[in-house]
């Protein structure tokens, strides 16, 4: 069986770049409206900032991290088939600015704020969860919510939470203020500082 699914990087150094994308039973891709707007609101901020893409998928919001000049990408996903398509897509772009992470987030998380905390850096977080309508998928978001909760506020910059935009969450997550929310049909991101 081939995959026929793709999508091509937007801008910067990898721009028109085609990356693969899993079968879409495996992962849900980031709209193209929702990238280009995420990257519209945190612009120039990227340029050598480390990014941490969590739910990574095919890596294509990491990816464009690093092609709009991101220093470092952390990219998390459990999914094998996800995973190995990840890796074939960074491959194409600069490896030696990107680490893979695989395994379930909310444990693999820790990896990647310990490596923050020791290097005395702050990241911009991306986090994009399976919608809750999928099966086993339930309890994301109070999942997603807790994660968020623990992230140490001087390790980040901001995180941007992509989700179904009938889901409202708090003002407050943990130390985390929410700063706005942009809808996009039935996707939205609720950014938090």
């Amino acid at each position: 069986m081939k995959n026929k699914l793709t999508k091509k990087i937007i801008a910067g150094k990898y721009k028109n770049k085609t990356i693969k994308l899993p079968p879409l039973s495996t992962t849900r891709s980031s709209k193209r409206i929702v990238i280009e707007s995420f990257f519209n609101t945190i612009q120039f901020e990227i340029i050598d900032s480390i990014f941490v893409e969590v739910f990574s998928g095919s890596g294509s919001v990491g990816l464009e991290a690093l092609s709009r000049g991101a220093k470092k990408i952390y990219f998390m996903e459990k999914d094998k088939i996800a995973f190995e398509i990840l890796k074939e897509n960074i491959k194409q772009t600069d490896p030696s600015k990107c680490q893979t992470i695989y395994g379930d987030s909310f444990d693999n998380i820790t990896i990647v704020v310990d490596e923050l905390k020791k290097n005395k850096q702050k990241a911009f977080f991306y986090i994009d969860p399976p919608f809750s309508i999928r099966d086993g998928m339930e309890d994301i978001y109070d999942k997603t919510i807790k994660l968020i909760s623990s992230l140490p506020k001087e390790n980040v910059e901001l995180i941007s939470l992509e989700h179904m935009s009938s889901i409202k969450f708090d003002e407050t997550i943990g130390s985390f203020k929410k700063i706005k929310t942009k809808k996009f049909g039935k996707t939205s991101i609720s950014y938090f500082k």
